[in-house]
């Protein structure tokens, strides 16, 4: 019984790193965020991000990386917004951490590649 419950309280101890933010949604600059921005994952495969459309803290991201091709509406609040498994942080002007989850299919195992990107329009 001691043993479920260390795990049990590891869970909660680490769920808890991923704290949700509490701040408001607020418009955001469309010229920090619109164009195509491109870069490239350390296994060496590139994407890119076209950002358009942004109104307010709402934009229209179209991601491409591969044979993958994500087009989503998102929210940008805290210089960032998600494209299904994707989270763009804008970290100054014309700069961009880009971090995706991928799932390896052979082992259902799962990784982070992360990168930096630079708007090129």
């Amino acid at each position: 019984m001691a043993d479920m419950m260390s795990i049990l309280s590891a869970s909660y101890k680490s769920a808890g790193l991923n704290v949700p933010s509490h701040t408001p949604y607020v418009a955001v600059d469309p010229a920090l965020y619109e164009g195509s921005w491109t870069g490239k994952y350390p296994d060496g495969k590139t994407f890119e991000i076209g950002v358009s459309n942004v109104n307010g803290f709402r934009a229209k991201v179209a991601y491409k990386s591969g044979t993958t091709v994500k087009y989503q509406d998102v929210l940008i609040k805290d210089n960032a917004f998600r494209v299904g498994d994707t989270k763009f942080t804008l970290t100054g002007y014309g700069q961009a951490l880009v971090k995706n989850v991928v799932t390896d299919p052979a082992s259902g195992s799962t990784f982070l590649d992360q990168a930096y990107a630079k708007r090129t329009k």
